[in-house]
């Protein structure tokens, strides 16, 4: 019986330590963890943020697919190897999907083998970057400056010369083929 009633004072324990862990993202969003992040995107309806392009919810579903809504607005992620900008090898311009601020070129993609849209560099004033504590790790989010759109991680794995990899979800971003 003591085993028992210890089994489930543990299971209510994990319960309760996954559930602080998931709403803790909405306070922690009006915490930035970089300079850049002071324009972090509203985590579940935190404290709200200020961007040069704002619209309402409702705005934004009527204009982003359900996918794209859950990727840009909710903080989700695509499956992986399910994107067809991730065997997008033409010469070109990543754009973010929710107000087309071009935020990475195609002279930057790499294959990480990892089934997202890679990047060793975003263009210039493109992103915003903070501290993402979700499911038990911390990583570095990465969102589109302009409108707070999620965009997805970047990671200290990736090739020279910066050694950075930005794993982007490609329903956050459009491609618009250029001249090299």
């Amino acid at each position: 019986m003591k085993s028992r009633r210890q089994f489930m004072l543990l299971g209510g324990s994990a319960l309760a330590t996954l559930a602080a862990l998931t709403h803790w993202r909405a306070f922690a969003a009006g915490s930035p963890a970089s300079p850049a992040a002071s324009n972090a995107p509203e985590a579940s309806g935190a404290m709200a943020a200020r961007f040069e392009v704002m619209r309402t919810d409702a705005q934004w579903r009527a204009q982003l697919t359900p996918a794209q809504y859950h990727v840009l607005r909710e903080e989700g992620t695509e499956r992986p190897f399910s994107s067809p900008l991730n065997d997008e090898h033409r010469s070109g311009v990543f754009a973010c999907a929710g107000c087309s601020l071009e935020v990475f070129s195609s002279r930057t993609k790499f294959d990480s083998h990892t089934g997202w849209p890679s990047f060793w560099a975003p263009l210039e004033h493109a992103v915003a970057t903070r501290e993402d504590g979700s499911w038990g790790m911390v990583r570095t989010e990465v969102h589109c400056r302009r409108c707070g759109g999620h965009l997805g991680h970047v990671f200290d794995d990736g090739p020279k010369p910066t050694g950075l990899r930005y794993c982007m979800n490609g329903l956050a971003m459009t491609f618009a083929p250029r001249a090299a």
